[in-house]
């Protein structure tokens, strides 16, 4: 079994993201920026607006943040995101979720302006992905295809999986793999015989958050395996929604979690920030 380092290959490509940086900056005297927006202090959300923030810094883009309180209306954040897409010296803007309860998640997300939509998350750029136009990428279905392709893994012509369909990683996720050739067949928790179909696939993308819910009875011998799931077991430590032990023996290769598609994620949201700072250069 070939364990696929999401550590070693994120920072890969946060090094590549530098150098890029580095020559954007001095070719149009200008900086690449993100707008980073924390609402209230879920633990978990400020832990990744930190890991994003420590990202910005070591590949060189600007981190502009703004950090609110969990009383703030509704209105008062729509009016700030508002500002930030007027201003031509930010790139992109970041909304972390899940947002407090009295916040319309979806209004937000519309408020942002497509064209610095650094997640990937608003319908343009959705709609983008699905007619296979240029746009910004999800960031953890981007991750993964990095994943297979920098880890020698063949994906055209090779039967893939998708289990789970959120509007985060499935479906997007089911497109990319569309764009790379793969045949791919998406299930979710009314689809019957999983473990058969499961079984048959080449590449299996596990994206359900049940803690270790794939077991070797849903694995062909020399799958793929990408585990995308980020969850706690009875005993409160984090695992993936497979069974790593009990499958790594029958996978060809197989991330880890933690260490695995995690560290992608922010990597890609690094590469969606120079894209979108090249493109507002074009225009």
């Amino acid at each position: 079994m070939n364990l696929i380092d999401g550590k070693k290959i994120s920072q890969d490509i946060k090094d590549e993201i530098k150098e890029e940086v580095s020559s954007f900056k001095e070719a149009n005297n200008r900086d690449v920026s993100l707008a980073v927006i924390l609402v209230g202090d879920d633990s978990a959300s400020k832990v990744y607006v930190k890991n994003k923030k420590k990202a910005c810094e070591y590949t060189g883009i600007k981190s502009v943040s703004y950090e609110l309180p969990a009383e703030t209306k509704e209105e008062e954040l729509l009016s700030l995101i508002d500002e930030l897409n007027e201003r031509s010296d930010i790139d992109g803007i970041l909304v972390q979720l899940p947002l407090p309860k009295h916040m319309d998640e979806n209004k937000v997300t519309l408020r942002i302006s497509p064209e610095k939509d650094v997640d990937g998350f608003h319908p343009v750029n959705v709609g983008n992905l699905l007619i296979g136009n240029p746009g910004f990428l999800p960031c953890t279905p981007a991750g993964i295809i990095e994943l297979l392709k920098r880890s020698g893994v063949s994906i055209d012509g090779k039967r893939c999986v998708i289990a789970g369909r959120s509007n985060i990683v499935g479906k997007p996720m089911s497109l990319l793999m569309l764009r790379e050739n793969a045949t791919v067949t998406v299930c979710h928790s009314h689809t019957k015989e999983l473990k058969e179909i499961c079984k048959r696939a080449d590449i299996l993308i596990a994206a359900i958050g049940k803690p270790r819910f794939f077991t070797r009875d849903y694995i062909k011998e020399g799958a793929v395996v990408i585990d995308v799931g980020m969850d706690r077991d009875a005993e409160g430590k984090l695992c993936g929604d497979c069974d790593f032990d009990d499958i790594k023996e029958l996978c060809s290769y197989l991330t880890p979690v933690p260490g695995g598609v995690g560290p992608m994620t922010i990597a890609m949201l690094m590469k969606n920030c120079l894209f979108s700072a090249k493109m507002r250069v074009k225009k």
